[in-house]
């Protein structure tokens, strides 16, 4: 169907803004969680700055777009968002996309979004799929208050400080994290937090996405020996949720194997690369370069029916 008729009936939708800077949200995951605005701005678009050329490009492909790309990830953003802000000085419509999900939310797109407002140009976003979003819907947490707080640093003292920083903000706590080193996250709230109602997602909106539920301990003894594959979303209950909140009915979805997914938990990977290259895949197959090239990935992950 066409999108004209969907949005504004008998009216043309607007051209984009010439010099304006479009945040681009994408799927994380199922290829049919994108918004008819986003796949119009990126055909409308005159260039695509994108997270991983190569990962983007293969989205463009599905969706039959064809536009110039240009690179734009954690270790290139001052150069080029210099390059970036000199394009929509001569009037070009930029698009920024980042691997999955929603530009500036623990992904590139912050700095060139100050950087283009600073300058005086339009920035729009183009919403769409977040993970953090996606899984808070779905976490059974009050949702009337939440504070996301990202990735937490990798260093022990750094991230202990944090944690406990973290305790005393009121409202359900929102992290992500490496599948490499949710094992130790467990371990660290179990010591910080150990009371505290705890729900892990991860494979978001794909064949295999799991909930997990229970205290930091029940969780932790549930992933011993496990080898995860995909970023999790980490979501902690306030202090002041009712304790029988977390009883056995939700504590046993802990230790659950979920034997439906079993062959999707195998990952690979160092786990001392950077987060950056410990992302969520996308459901596009082919090869992926991860931000600071640590050379391809390959993902056949299929999209929940």
């Amino acid at each position: 169907m066409d999108a004209t008729a969907l949005t504004s009936p008998g009216k043309p939708l607007p051209p984009l803004e010439a010099g304006t800077l479009y945040l681009v949200a994408t799927p994380i995951g199922n290829l049919e969680d994108i918004t008819l605005r986003a796949l119009r701005t990126l055909r409308e678009c005159d260039v695509i700055a994108a997270e991983d050329t190569r990962h983007t490009a293969q989205l463009l492909h599905h969706y039959g777009i064809q536009k110039p790309l240009l690179s734009y990830f954690r270790f290139n953003e001052a150069r080029r968002s210099s390059e970036i802000l000199q394009r929509l000085a001569s009037g070009e419509r930029v698009a920024l996309v980042t691997d999955a999900g929603t530009p500036g939310i623990s992904d590139p797109g912050q700095r060139v979004a100050r950087a283009a407002l600073e300058a005086g140009h339009a920035v729009e976003s183009v919403p769409g799929p977040c993970a953090f979003v996606a899984a808070l819907a779905a976490s059974g947490l009050p949702t009337d208050e939440f504070h996301f707080a990202g990735f937490l640093p990798h260093k022990s003292g750094q991230r202990r400080r944090e944690l406990e920083r973290l305790r005393d903000v009121p409202g359900t706590l929102v992290l992500y994290e490496s599948p490499y080193r949710i094992e130790r996250l467990l371990g660290e709230l179990v010591e910080v937090m150990p009371a505290r109602e705890v729900v892990l997602a991860r494979e978001l909106t794909k064949r295999f996405e799991e909930f997990r539920r229970g205290t930091p301990a029940a969780l932790q003894a549930a992933s011993v020996g496990k080898t995860w594959k995909g970023e999790f979303t980490v979501l902690i209950g306030p202090a002041d949720l009712p304790a029988t909140r977390v009883g056995a009915g939700i504590a046993a979805d802990a230790d659950a194997d979920a034997d439906a997914g079993e062959e999707d938990v195998e990952g690979e990977g160092h786990p001392e690369a950077d987060e950056a290259t410990e992302r969520r895949d996308t459901e596009v197959e082919g090869d992926s370069k991860p931000r600071g090239g640590a050379g391809p990935t390959e993902t056949t992950d299929e999209p929940r029916p």
